[in-house]
């Protein structure tokens, strides 16, 4: 396919100059200046216009959007000087990423662009199927929308393209929050299929893009030790892994959420796959379930856990780790000796490594031995770069609890 004449051109005519002493993340590819490091600028400082970055000593770093009322001051598109930024440059950097996606396995349902990852930061595009969802979290990426948009219809021709924008960060960018179609609309109840699996997606009102597509493989690895078990799921939300527990076999599972309507609709998920009579739930606050039933004694064979983030602040990041070590220890409790635990972190200011010290620290206090059988991070279609700590996000963790 040829790729269409660019519609625009802006053309960086403002030079931003950085200071001497700035972050070794920069000179080391990561795309984010922030505004603390940045020395002079000469030009149109205009939010959302194109930039050419410089050295203190006036080298070329790369080329990309800034947004000077944004902490974030510039993120960089390219490094390559002669790459303009135009609407072929977004219609190339979506095909290159279709092209990743497509080697790795992921046709039918992946996210289709994760941001720096994919060198467009701040741009989310997932795809379920035959629709596509859209986020803009930065005023720079924001203003080239219409060429996305115009990029997804040439590679795709989609049945349909929603904008999931309805996310509090883009106010720190002057942005205010919004949701609605970017082509003709079209119903946005959709159904998937996962791993064998259908499952209901609420694209309009479903949490972040409608679906966490993150977890699409870490689903699979729970299908052995599920097989004839009696399984708890807390933070249930949709029961995605739910319906995967009752799909690979387990004698019962109970799922836990404090939202009725997602309790609701992982209801709809369990009877769409025929699991009605194996997976129940219960609109209810997991936290105090967990301690609660711990104290009760009560015992499966398997419990997971997925919780929400805890923290999207550097500040509260101690908050975050008792979260998550007191819902881990409450959940160790109610495993069987032998039995398996299931837990994820997505919250990307906690990194592997604290992760995993805080399960084994919870095991400690829970008085538990523990066997680990998989640790594994978000699917591959959500790339991650080494030294960019928001791409390396999700923590999955499978361990034998003795």
């Amino acid at each position: 396919m040829l790729v269409p004449a660019p519609r625009r051109t802006f053309a960086a005519m403002t030079k931003v100059y950085l200071k001497k002493k700035i972050s070794r993340r920069v000179e080391n590819g990561h795309p984010w200046i922030f505004g603390n490091e940045v020395g002079t600028v000469e030009g149109d400082s205009a939010g959302g216009s194109i930039v050419d970055v410089y050295t203190h000593d006036k080298k070329l770093l790369g080329r990309g959007y800034i947004n000077l009322q944004s902490q974030i001051a510039v993120r960089l598109l390219t490094r390559d000087k002669a790459e303009t930024i135009d609407d072929a440059f977004f219609y190339s950097r979506l095909k290159e990423a279709w092209t990743y996606r497509q080697k790795l396995g992921y046709t039918e349902n992946c996210r289709l662009v994760f941001g720096e990852a994919d060198y467009l930061p701040a741009l989310i595009i997932d795809k379920f199927n035959d629709y596509f969802v859209l986020q803009t979290l930065a005023l720079g990426m924001d203003r080239w929308k219409p060429a996305i948009v115009d990029a997804l219809q040439r590679i795709f021709q989609p049945k349909g393209i929603y904008e999931r924008n309805d996310v509090p960060v883009r106010e720190l960018e002057g942005l205010p929050q919004q949701k609605g179609f970017l082509s003709a609309p079209f119903d946005t109840q959709i159904i998937i299929q996962e791993n064998g699996l259908r499952l209901h997606v609420d694209l309009e009102n479903g949490q972040k893009t409608g679906y966490f597509l993150d977890q699409h493989d870490n689903r699979r690895a729970i299908r052995h030790i599920v097989k004839d078990g009696d399984v708890l799921g807390a933070f249930c939300y949709t029961g995605s892994f739910e319906t995967h527990a009752g799909f690979y076999g387990a004698r019962s599972v109970l799922g836990l959420d404090i939202s009725e309507n997602a309790v609701a609709q992982a209801r709809r998920n369990a009877e769409l796959n025929g699991l009605g009579e194996v997976c129940r739930y219960e609109a209810v606050n997991a936290f105090d379930a967990l301690k609660q039933w711990s104290k009760d004694g009560r015992q499966y064979d398997v419990v997971m856990l997925d919780p929400p983030a805890f923290t999207k602040s550097r500040e509260t990041i101690q908050k975050a780790i008792t979260g998550y070590k007191e819902i881990n220890l409450r959940g160790m409790k109610l495993v069987k000796k032998g039995g398996f635990l299931v837990t994820s972190s997505c919250t990307n200011l906690v990194q592997p490594e604290l992760f995993l010290e805080t399960i084994h620290l919870a095991a400690k206090d829970a008085r538990r031995r523990l066997r680990q059988v998989t640790f594994q991070a978000q699917a591959s279609d959500h790339p991650i770069i080494d030294g960019w700590e928001n791409t390396n996000y999700l923590k999955f963790l499978i361990v034998q609890v003795l």
